[in-house]
């Protein structure tokens, strides 16, 4: 490809457009997996009892076994999320902007 061609896709709007809006909502993303673990080790170093207390009278699961594995489930989530938007929009922005180019 050419410069101009790069060129061309740099000055699209609709370029501009989707990287904004991708990079926006892979901050979002990043930030709420952020705060879940800095939470999570938060309350390991605040509260430690907290995660180390039974579910149950005679269970040996503590509430740290569900809270860890959400935390893990919440990471999955996410980037199904992202993939599913990805796959969607930005695909489609994208290849938007690759015919607009190509005319």
């Amino acid at each position: 490809m050419s410069a101009s061609i790069y060129q061309q896709v740099e000055n699209d709007p609709r370029f501009q457009e989707l990287v904004r809006k991708r990079s926006r909502f892979s901050w979002t993303l990043s930030a709420i997996t952020l705060v879940l673990y800095v939470s999570f080790i938060i309350l390991i170093a605040f509260d430690p009892q907290w995660l180390g207390t039974p579910l149950g009278e005679g269970l040996t699961i503590t509430r740290g076994i569900p809270v860890g594995v959400g935390l893990i489930v919440s990471a999955f989530v996410l980037t199904g999320i992202y993939t599913i938007r990805a796959n969607g929009e930005f695909d489609r922005l994208t290849a938007e902007i690759i015919s607009g180019v190509k005319q």
